[in-house]
C-alpha cells in the first residue's frame, strides 16, 4: 500500500478508543497481572508483530521480576483475512514448569492464540495466560478466551496501537476501525 492510501484509509476510519482510553486500559491490565502474577516470576512471551506496541506499553507497567521472549506465528501476511497458520520462531526460553504469559494485541477468531497457548502447554508450562489489548465482540464463543483484557472493539476491521491495515498504522497511540464503506 502506499502513504496515499494509507492516508486515505485514516482519513475515512472511525475512531473506536482514543489515546486516553487506551493509556487507562493498559493501566488496568498490568495492575490485574500484577495482581494475580505478580509473585510467580513469570515468562512473558509477546507474539510478534502485533504485540510490539502493546507489549512495550505493558512492560513498564509491570513492576514485578518477570522473564521476556517471544514468538512469532502469523495468519496474516499482508492481508486482511487469516489464512494458514505459520509458525516463524518458537520461544528460546524454556517454559517446561514455568507461569507463561502470552502477550498479544487481539483476541480477534482465536485460532493462532489457541495454538501458541497449546504449544506452550505441550512445552510444559505449568500454566498458560493470555493478556490481550482488544478483544473483538464477534457474537459466537472463540477456541480461547483471553484472563486479562483491555478493551472490547465491535466486529470490524480494526487497526492503531499495534494492529494494522495491510501494513500500516501500526504506529497509531488510538484504535480505529476501517471505514463501512472501505474495504480493509
Amino acid at each position: 500500500m502506499n502513504a496515499e492510501e494509507a492516508w486515505s484509509i485514516l482519513n475515512g476510519a472511525e475512531l473506536i478508543w482514543p489515546q486516553a482510553a487506551v493509556e487507562e486500559a493498559l493501566d488496568c491490565v498490568a495492575a490485574r497481572i500484577t495482581a494475580e502474577l505478580g509473585r510467580l516470576e513469570p515468562l512473558v512471551l509477546s507474539v510478534m508483530g502485533g504485540a510490539v506496541v502493546f507489549t512495550g506499553h505493558l512492560l513498564p507497567r509491570l513492576r514485578f521480576p518477570l522473564d521476556f521472549d517471544y514468538v512469532h506465528v502469523t495468519r496474516y501476511t499482508g492481508t486482511t483475512s487469516g489464512g494458514t497458520l505459520r509458525w516463524i520462531a518458537t520461544p528460546r526460553s524454556p517454559v517446561r514448569d514455568r507461569v507463561v504469559l502470552l502477550v498479544d494485541d487481539i483476541l480477534d477468531e482465536g485460532v493462532t492464540l489457541a495454538a501458541i497457548k497449546d504449544k506452550v502447554l505441550e512445552l510444559g508450562a505449568r500454566a498458560c495466560l493470555a493478556a490481550v489489548l482488544v478483544d473483538k465482540d464477534l457474537g459466537h464463543r472463540k477456541p480461547v478466551s483471553a484472563d486479562f483484557v483491555g478493551l472490547r472493539v465491535p466486529d470490524r476491521y480494526v487497526f492503531g496501537f499495534g494492529m494494522d491495515v495491510r501494513g500500516a498504522w501500526r504506529n497509531l497511540p488510538a484504535i480505529y476501525a476501517v471505514g463501512e464503506s472501505r474495504p480493509g
